[in-house]
């Protein structure tokens, strides 16, 4: 028979510590750096129209702003009554309900020469604004809104 060489398996050695050696052993956490506070900037102020969280609209409010689109006259009483033209709500609505309607009525004019008056029903564009007012929002025109608050009319 043959002789073969027999060699012990060697074991694997646990390198881990004991359980006991790890919980006594400071744990480094990662430092997290704070970002340097900036002192945050006041948003320009934009005038009457940009509404507070606290400002209330009431029901009053709605309809005198909704009823300043199709009928212009209300838009002109509601700037010249001091009640009304103190609350922000009425007093934006009111000036761009003036805006949009001498734009509105300009190119009815203009289109109403080669159409011989049928553009006239483009009127009844106003009672979209007029309804969104209705609902209690700011109605964003995009050409007119952007004009008026530039020129710092609300």
């Amino acid at each position: 028979m043959t002789e073969e060489n027999v060699t012990p398996q060697e074991e694997p050695v646990d390198e881990t510590p004991p359980a006991e050696a790890v919980e006594a052993q400071p744990v480094e956490e990662p430092v997290e750096e704070s970002p340097k506070e900036e002192p945050v900037e006041e948003p320009p102020d934009e005038g009457p129209a940009a509404p507070s969280p606290a400002e209330d609209i009431t029901s009053d409010d709605k309809l005198w702003a909704a009823l300043g689109y199709p009928i212009p006259l209300i838009a002109i009483i509601a700037l010249l009554l001091e009640d009304k033209k103190e609350r922000p709500f009425i007093r934006f609505h009111a000036i761009q309900s003036l805006a949009f309607n001498i734009v509105l009525w300009v190119v009815i004019v203009l289109l109403s020469i080669p159409t011989v008056g049928c553009v006239s029903i483009l009127w009844l564009i106003t009672l979209w604004p007029a309804y969104d007012a209705y609902k209690g929002n700011y109605t964003e025109i995009p050409v007119i809104t952007n004009f008026i608050k530039k020129q710092g009319w609300v």
